[in-house]
């Protein structure tokens, strides 16, 4: 299943509709990018506004290394010229649908990182504010070079490739847990209604989360969207 494709031309998300034979209920997951063109969240808030849940991605609470990782994305907006802004929940939420939000709590994703190699967890947080550098000065285009790639960015083959790192493991283990859990209790509580809910994850927690409501609860891609999110200049 491809999430994320990644060409010279164009960067596109796709949305993916999941459904099972018996029951009205739908997962609507919507892959987002945590740094993206305003076109893009124009198109994914018209599309929450068509549902009737959001369970939404968000480490709940602060913590100094959370914040640090995050630089990898926050500094890449910062020159206008690049045409992309970062995800900004207050714009993109449409008010009167209700969210859930299932995500870990800073203190719980810090201990999933430091049980890292300690060589490995302080290369983590030294390499993300130099990525978010990069980013910034070289505008989109720095997001295609096949040597840099952020968690919420990968191209789908490589993404599969990483599926067994521990970095990536240590960063979505628990929190893929935790929102497949949340959707279990949805579908438990909701499977009869006519309802759509959307599932607004980063694109590297799509691919689990779609295999865990097929292996679970038997919902399966009926339909896909591409979303463009953003063309280089």
């Amino acid at each position: 299943m491809q999430i994320i494709e990644v060409t010279g031309f164009a960067v596109r998300s796709a949305v993916i509709t999941m459904r099972r034979k018996d029951t009205p209920l739908k997962f609507v997951l919507i892959p987002m990018l945590h740094v993206a063109s305003p076109e893009f969240y124009a198109q994914v808030r018209t599309r929450l506004e068509a549902c009737d849940v959001i369970v939404a991605e968000g480490i709940r609470g602060k913590s100094r290394q959370v914040s640090t990782i995050t630089l990898a994305y926050r500094l890449a907006p910062r020159r206008r010229r690049n045409g992309l802004e970062e995800q900004n929940y207050a714009a993109l939420l449409p008010a009167g649908v209700p969210v859930v939000n299932p995500d870990a709590t800073a203190a719980e994703a810090v201990a999933d990182l430091r049980r890292l190699p300690r060589w490995m967890y302080l290369l983590l947080l030294l390499s993300a504010p130099v990525m978010g550098l990069v980013f910034a000065l070289r505008g989109p285009r720095a997001f295609l070079d096949k040597d840099l790639v952020v968690e919420d960015l990968p191209p789908t083959r490589r993404a599969e490739m990483l599926d067994d790192h521990p970095v990536k493991h240590a960063m979505t283990g628990r929190r893929d847990q935790l929102l497949l859990d949340a959707l279990g209790k949805i579908h438990l509580e909701r499977c009869d209604e006519s309802i759509a809910v959307a599932v607004l994850y980063g694109a590297g927690h799509i691919p689990a989360i779609a295999a865990g409501l097929m292996d679970r609860y038997g919902y399966r891609p009926r339909k896909a969207e591409w979303l463009t999110v953003f063309i280089p200049q």
